[in-house]
């Protein structure tokens, strides 16, 4: 959360598989009741509805306004950075994000989607919250992760922004970036748990809690059974495999570029990929982009001075 004059600037990385603030990392996920539900450790309470916050795991969706639950799990995510500052109220401007070659064609829809209500009145985790939203900027995922630090990136450079459900590729060159040269594939890491769970079914004919498998994701191994273990981390080898291919689609060479790797498929580059570790940096803060929203919305309104 950054602070300008009285308002205050609260980064949303909309991911599939997660929600991202400057401070926390939660699932985007969310089940609606119209009756107050028996468990609500993470319940948030909007518009006569019950929301349970992290509950199940939503669909992939290339438009994220089509339905109600990006707004929700936006009001978890505010809330969630009031509660840090212990705050109830306030004016707040939203800085958030769309794949990149999707801004263009989606900004609007979405900062209107978000802008749907100026004053909003909810509770979560039984604290009531009461702001007033006066703006929302929209930028490029995976470039904002970076836009604090641009003089880094000199000669050429391939950033990759690897998420749940796409993957971002983008140049930055002599420390610019080149707008004519970025791509977004439906490429996250949801489908490589997807492939290992089906791998774990059909080999051992076992179903594999996802937890587990995201655990051999993020950390290389789990206290799991030996053949289970090789089956997700072959699987994982795989993915990272198909990575490298598709970014040499897109022109990589590690012999004239450097790669920066972020987002939370970085942990599986860096757990199951084969490379060469002084042409590779990989940033491990997932929120990252979160904070990145939130410094060039500051950028913004501090050139246009109005808040």
């Amino acid at each position: 959360m950054r602070i300008i004059d009285d308002t205050f600037i609260i980064g949303i990385d909309s991911g599939y598989g997660n929600i991202k603030t400057a401070n926390c990392c939660f699932p985007a996920s969310v089940a609606a009741y119209d009756t107050e539900p028996v468990f609500k450790d993470n319940m948030l309470v909007y518009g006569n509805r019950f929301y349970l916050i992290g509950e199940g795991h939503k669909e992939f969706l290339a438009d994220k306004t089509r339905d109600n639950d990006y707004y929700v799990l936006a009001l978890a995510a505010i809330a969630r950075e009031m509660n840090i500052k212990k705050l109830t109220s306030g004016k707040i401007r939203i800085a958030a994000g769309l794949p990149l070659t999707w801004v263009s064609g989606q900004r609007d829809d979405f900062k209107n989607y978000l802008l749907q209500n100026r004053s909003v009145e909810f509770s979560f985790r039984n604290t009531n919250y009461s702001i007033e939203v006066v703006g929302v900027d929209v930028f490029p995922q995976g470039f904002a992760a970076v836009a604090d630090r641009l003089s880094d990136f000199k000669g050429v450079n391939m950033l990759c922004d690897i998420g749940n459900g796409t993957m971002n590729i983008m140049f930055i060159n002599d420390k610019k970036p080149v707008p004519g040269n970025m791509f977004t594939e439906k490429f996250g890491t949801h489908q490589c748990l997807l492939a290992a769970r089906e791998n774990a079914m059909r080999v051992h004919h076992t179903t594999v809690d996802d937890a587990i498998i995201n655990r051999v994701f993020r950390f290389g191994t789990a206290d799991i059974n030996e053949k289970y273990l090789k089956t997700i981390t072959d699987t994982a080898a795989e993915y990272v495999e198909e990575i490298f291919q598709r970014l040499r689609e897109h022109e990589y060479n590690p012999e004239l570029m450097r790669l920066y790797v972020l987002g939370g498929g970085s942990c599986l580059i860096r757990n199951f990929g084969i490379f060469d570790k002084e042409r590779v940096t990989i940033n491990d803060d997932i929120c990252a982009t979160a904070k990145g929203y939130e410094y060039l919305s500051e950028l913004n309104v501090r050139r246009s001075g109005q808040p």
